[in-house]
């Protein structure tokens, strides 16, 4: 059985954290659609690179998907959280036991919305604030807790990528896709 990812690109996010957990899901077997939630499917990142998306959030329906992933970045961030098609899909997401995933400023979006309650979690330093309920952990790259996934940073793309392709395919697949990338 395929496991899927939509990955919602918003303007300005930061293309590192978009990229590098596509690629290694990818690899993973990870069937991965990027989604703009913007007007136009050429979505401009935080550094000036711009993606051509694979589909519009309008055209989509977010719960075939066994996975909803927000990269950060600004203005990506605060993008996303103006999104109330975004908020909604996450909210369902979450409420059927579906994943979600965020990193670096993103993960503040899932604290916003009560998601991260109880949950352990990252975020990029100076966001801690919006994780409100989380167990906030400033030393995790990545962490997952349940149906939830966080990474504090594009430093930190790998390992978030790791826990992506653990959470959907097993752990075995991705230490074969870190293997194979040269991560230690």
């Amino acid at each position: 059985m395929s496991t899927k990812m939509a990955v919602f690109l918003a303007e300005g996010f930061e293309e590192g954290e978009a990229i590098v957990p596509i690629d290694i899901a990818r690899r993973g077997g990870v069937e991965v659609t990027t989604v703009s939630i913007g007007d136009d499917i050429h979505v401009t990142g935080s550094h000036g690179i711009e993606v051509k998306a694979d589909a519009m959030l309008s055209s989509i329906d977010p719960a075939e998907y066994d996975m909803l992933m927000l990269p950060g970045g600004m203005p990506g961030t605060a993008n996303l959280e103006a999104s109330e098609q975004v908020k909604d899909a996450l909210l369902k997401a979450n409420e059927e036991g579906r994943y979600v995933a965020a990193i670096c400023a993103a993960p503040r979006l899932l604290g916003k919305l009560g998601i991260l309650d109880g949950k352990n979690a990252t975020v990029y330093p100076g966001n801690e604030e919006h994780l409100k309920n989380a167990k906030y952990d400033s030393r995790a790259k990545a962490v997952t807790d349940g149906n939830v996934i966080t990474a504090r940073g594009m430093g930190c793309a790998l390992e978030f990528g790791r826990e992506i392709v653990t959470a959907l395919v097993d752990i075995s697949k991705a230490k074969e896709v870190l293997e194979a990338v040269q991560s230690d």
